[in-house]
């Protein structure tokens, strides 16, 4: 079992200065343009990452890198989906979009790109699903659906059928908040435009998964810096914990220091799927206010057999 971001030498690297090329502010109200120009933003982004891993990998790197024959072209109608909700929020938003930023991708095989598309597939998915809540205009709900319906559909399909992983994780998508979202993705993120508007969104501090592989039950090693800036407050004797949101559930775990930054706690039975991780300092509620480091996902993978629990 692996941790996918946590692939963890790419985002432990890159998530290190994330939210620094955005314009944030915690204290704007939260509109239906503000969550648009949010969404907008991880379309910007997943545009990007699709245009330039195409332009670098043919169809030979593909077929040389072992994945099946149909999937660059499979990953072309991808991508131009992502332009299509590129372009219909900015005709939405008007004046008002978001510009698009300066990416990097640490895109070094297609299996690499493959497994970087899983993981904007998948975050898209779960922001999409935690904004759905905040929107007002029963038009922009519905478009915001139409979106997410696809970003689902195809992150089933990059995992199922690219990846050879399971294309869902429970019942439920896991909802993901705006700043929850944002550490996922802001890492790749190296400058944006001076006249973007502000954004109420920020990411938290890198947490890292250390274990090289895990599975249900075992232990489970983590790196973060609970003094970091922007960490929820803690002093050496808050009882921390690692906060895993699976589906519409939570699970509290607590952790424990094994000298300096680095952590460790045992993790349950039953996982499934991708698992988002936090660390708080609370073992009641995952909000933003109680987050230490995160996010990481964490990947249990689970075969065709297994029945899945209601």
């Amino acid at each position: 079992m692996k941790a996918i971001l946590g692939i963890a030498a790419v985002l432990a690297v890159v998530t290190k200065c994330a939210a620094l090329p955005i314009k944030r502010a915690s204290s704007i109200p939260i509109t239906d343009t503000v969550i648009l120009n949010f969404a907008l933003t991880l379309e910007h982004l997943e545009v990007a990452f699709y245009q330039e891993g195409l332009a670098k990998f043919d169809e030979a790197a593909f077929e040389a890198a072992g994945l099946p024959p149909f999937a660059r072209g499979r990953f072309e109608q991808i991508s131009v989906n992502e332009q299509t909700h590129e372009r219909v929020l900015t005709e939405i938003l008007g004046p008002n979009a978001t510009q698009a930023c300066t990416y990097s991708f640490p895109l070094s095989d297609p299996k690499a790109f493959a497994a970087m598309s899983a993981i904007f597939e998948g975050v898209g998915t779960a922001a999409y699903t935690g904004a759905a809540n905040l929107l007002s205009d029963p038009t922009h709900v519905t478009e915001a659906a139409s979106i997410l319906a696809t970003e689902a559909r195809q992150a089933a399909w990059v995992e199922s059928a690219v990846n050879k992983e399971n294309p869902w994780s429970t019942p439920f998508e896991t909802p993901l908040d705006m700043n929850q979202a944002f550490s996922l993705a802001a890492g790749f993120i190296v400058s944006c435009p001076s006249t973007n508007p502000v954004l109420p969104a920020m990411a938290f501090p890198v947490l890292n998964v250390t274990s090289p592989s895990y599975a249900a039950g075992d232990i489970l090693t983590l790196s973060f810096n609970r003094t970091a800036a922007g960490a929820a407050p803690s002093n050496e004797s808050t009882q921390l914990f690692l906060s895993l949101l699976t589906g519409l559930g939570k699970i509290f775990l607590p952790v424990y220091n094994a000298g300096g930054d680095n952590w460790s706690t045992t993790l349950p039975e039953g996982l499934k799927g991708t698992v988002y991780a936090l660390v708080t300092n609370s073992n009641m509620t995952a909000t933003d206010s109680d987050t230490v480091a995160g996010v990481a996902a964490l990947q249990f993978p689970f075969n065709s057999q297994a029945p899945e629990n209601s």
